[in-house]
């Protein structure tokens, strides 16, 4: 049997990445496949600790248990709960099949132009030298979506819900307005009850620690 789950994240961040450091996405998946979990955190301080780099090598999060196994990466710990669940996993192999490769494409075509189309817009270019290639990538994703309401096996699967934490990005969004049925797929994937409570759950999580570190600084004071 599978489980218990442990969903591990920082303890505390700043108010930029709250509620979408990606421990949601592990949260969201565990919330779809009513799996029961529990959430532990590593102090931000410590992250390159050699404890968390026993867990997370690359001192980030999320990192995934289910009994005695660990592992770490989203996409992975996602793939992983997939395997569990046919919530979020089909059990037909086409459908499995289709499932996958949509996980594969948001990791590898979506996400990882994204990402640093978002990291040099920090620095607020004149132009961003990554935006013709992020716009082809969803061009191409607008263009399947227009003709479906998911990604693959005609419902809901893992593959969504990457891709929906993906788009959902704030700056990246902002993207989605020429195309409408991106705004739409994205709209309506986090309307998901899964969805909400993961993503409350975090802010939760980060405002409790916002209030422990004040609760100190007035005892250290």
């Amino acid at each position: 049997m599978p489980g218990p789950f442990t969903v591990w994240t920082y303890d505390w961040v700043p108010q930029g990445p709250r509620g979408h450091v990606r421990d949601i996405r592990l949260r969201w998946a565990l919330e779809e496949a009513c799996l029961p979990y529990a959430v532990r955190s590593v102090r931000f301080e410590d992250r390159t600790g050699p404890d968390h780099l026993a867990i997370q090598p690359f001192a980030q999060v999320p990192a995934l248990q289910d009994g005695e196994i660990t592992l770490f990466e989203s996409g992975a710990c996602l793939l992983h709960l997939a395997d569990l669940s046919e919530a979020l996993m089909p059990r037909d192999p086409q459908a499995r099949a289709e499932t996958l490769q949509w996980v594969i494409a948001g990791l590898n075509s979506v996400e990882m132009v994204s990402v640093p189309w978002w990291f040099i817009g920090l620095s607020k270019p004149p132009e961003n030298p990554l935006e013709g290639w992020l716009n082809a990538r969803l061009d191409r994703l607008s263009a399947v979506l227009a003709t479906r309401d998911h990604l693959a096996a005609d419902r809901f699967t893992v593959a969504d819900l990457l891709m929906a934490d993906i788009l959902r990005v704030p700056k990246l969004r902002v993207l989605l307005g020429p195309y409408p049925a991106l705004e739409a797929y994205t709209a309506r994937m986090l309307d998901r009850p899964a969805f909400r409570k993961a993503r409350q759950d975090q802010l939760d999580h980060f405002a409790a620690a916002d209030a422990a570190r004040a609760e100190a600084a007035r005892a250290e004071g």
